[in-house]
């Protein structure tokens, strides 16, 4: 088991409530993490109901849903940016 440092960002933060958290999980990869978190509480799910909204960084690199986690510290959720 590992423990990241999670951090949600803009309205991922908002639905769970939290800007970060300790996260203690046996995830191999973005995917299972996101998978488990959505399993804790509705306001985890409703966060990540739609993974087309969602982004992710692996200590601060964009990375994909398949991305491995071993060696990861920080795992950071957040929507898509944009510009303007």
């Amino acid at each position: 088991m590992a423990t990241y440092d999670v951090v949600y960002f803009a309205w991922v933060r908002e639905r769970i409530g939290l800007p970060r958290e300790e996260v203690e999980s046996t995830a191999q990869n973005v995917s299972d993490l996101i998978s488990e978190l959505s399993e804790r509480e509705p306001r985890y799910a409703a966060a990540f109901s739609d993974l087309s909204a969602i982004r992710v960084a692996l200590d601060q690199d964009l990375a994909q849903f398949d991305a491995p986690l071993e060696g990861v510290h920080e795992v950071a959720l957040f929507p898509p940016m944009t510009g303007g």
